[in-house]
């Protein structure tokens, strides 16, 4: 080899080498090879049948893709309106779709109230009150709706009480501080909803609150641009009115407690119950 000629002479005390013309054409194309890398392959021979597969080929195999699992259904299962929540809320426990967000504490508060109420509130989502309690409106906000049914001549018993989201949105060093619940978290737990209320089949819904009107008609705005007039889900009249909360606000006054008590006189209209001039009258301005 060349290098180990050149490395003789250099041990027997030779610095320099004399290279001739043809020498140095050597080296200069020897160079070229080295800096272009090792020359490709020819092409292999077109087959005389252009189809055919080559005998030398090895096949080519390609590992199996694992099936696409198919997503989760929430299905009310049992005889009785009652047993069907009952399904409904085991399946709630563990739904693969809420707990696989990472967002949402782990206890889950479902619903409350008759599966065969002719009436079904939905709020937005669990509260501090809620998750220790386990029972939807059970805090300052829940006291106010309760005021709400009473002065409507209804109690708890008589309606049905859920929300759209069933487990407390999840904060930093969370302690009794509440957030409101994000579009994919209410997404992914409204086929529960559907089902109840596929299951109830109540005369008309109330959403409470913009962010449950959001999550259950799909509506954005203010409440004041929602409420006054009626919209639908899964074919069952929906009014939309202000959160209870909203009456907890010191700016709240009187004018602010009769819009939802209009709210809530079309929904007394809508079930057939019977209004008195002293509940027509409530929270208006006295002459």
């Amino acid at each position: 080899m060349l290098l180990d000629h050149l490395r003789a002479r250099q041990a027997r005390g030779e610095t320099h080498v004399f290279l001739d013309e043809p020498a140095k054409e050597v080296l200069r194309t020897l160079f070229l090879r080295q800096k272009q890398g090792p020359p490709r392959p020819p092409p292999a021979a077109a087959s005389a049948e252009p189809n055919a597969p080559s005998a030398a080929a090895e096949p080519v195999v390609r590992e199996a893709e694992p099936p696409t699992p198919a997503p989760a259904t929430v299905a009310a299962t049992g005889d009785t309106a009652d047993a069907r929540i009952a399904s409904l809320r085991a399946q709630a426990e563990s739904w693969p779709a809420a707990k696989s967000l990472g967002t949402l504490r782990d206890k889950m508060v479902f619903s409350t109230g008759s599966s065969t109420a002719e009436l079904m509130l939905v709020g937005e989502a669990p509260g501090h009150h809620e998750e220790r309690r386990g029972e939807p409106f059970v805090g300052p906000a829940g006291q106010k709706l309760d005021a709400i049914l009473g002065a409507m001549g209804l109690d708890r018993e008589a309606i049905y009480l859920t929300n759209i989201v069933k487990f407390r949105p999840a904060m930093p060093r969370q302690t009794s501080n509440n957030r409101k619940p994000t579009p994919e978290e209410m997404a992914a737990c409204l086929p529960f909803v559907r089902e109840e209320v596929r299951v109830v089949r109540p005369k008309c819904l109330v959403a409470l609150g913009a962010t449950a009107a959001e999550g259950l008609l799909d509506l954005r705005g203010p409440v004041g641009k929602m409420r006054g007039r009626w919209h639908e889900f899964e074919g069952i009249p929906a009014r939309v009115t202000y959160h209870p909360a909203y009456l907890l606000h010191g700016s709240a006054g009187l004018r602010d407690k009769r819009m939802i008590w209009e709210d809530m006189l079309e929904v007394m209209s809508r079930l057939g119950l019977a209004i008195s001039e002293k509940q027509r009258g409530y929270f208006l301005p006295k002459s």
